[in-house]
Parts: structure tokens; C-alpha cells; sequence
């Protein structure tokens, strides 16, 4: 998987969507590896305000993925969205 960016909630549930699917595994089956409901996963999938960090963190860590936070690029948000 390369860089991806996510400047909101949206794409970042998108990102984590991706890297699920890519793994091959369903909502369910990442989230009882991270001792999660189901449907706690499709809301972060989905980008639902006010997920814990914890699960956020639990959940790219069981993906293989780290979040790295860097100064913002100069793209614009309608090129962002392009990448998703």
C-alpha cells in the first residue's frame, strides 16, 4: 500500500476500508481481532464522529498500518478527494 492522505474522517474510514479488504478480512473478523463489535468497525469505516483514538489505533495496528503526522500539503481538498 502506498502514502495515502485523509483529511477528515471520511477519507480515513475509507483508507482503513481499503487496507480491511486488501487483508481480506470482513468487519467482523477485524473487529474481533481488535475485541471490537462489528458495527464499531463500520462506523470507523464509515467515519462517524467521535471514535475513540483507542480504536483507531487498534485498528491500524491489527491492518499493519502507523499514522504519521506531517505538515500539511498544499493540494487542494477537491485533489485529495480525487485520490478516494
Amino acid at each position: 500500500m502506498t502514502d495515502q492522505i485523509a483529511r477528515n474522517e471520511k477519507q480515513l474510514g475509507a483508507i482503513l476500508r481499503r487496507a480491511r479488504r486488501q487483508a481480506d478480512l470482513t468487519q467482523e473478523t477485524l473487529g474481533n481481532q481488535i475485541h471490537l463489535r462489528q458495527a464499531t468497525v463500520s462506523r470507523l469505516e464509515a467515519g462517524a464522529p467521535a471514535v475513540q483514538l483507542s480504536t483507531l489505533m487498534a485498528a491500524l495496528s491489527a491492518l499493519d498500518l502507523e499514522l504519521i503526522v506531517r505538515p500539511r500539503s498544499k493540494s487542494s481538498a477537491a485533489e485529495i478527494e480525487d485520490l478516494f
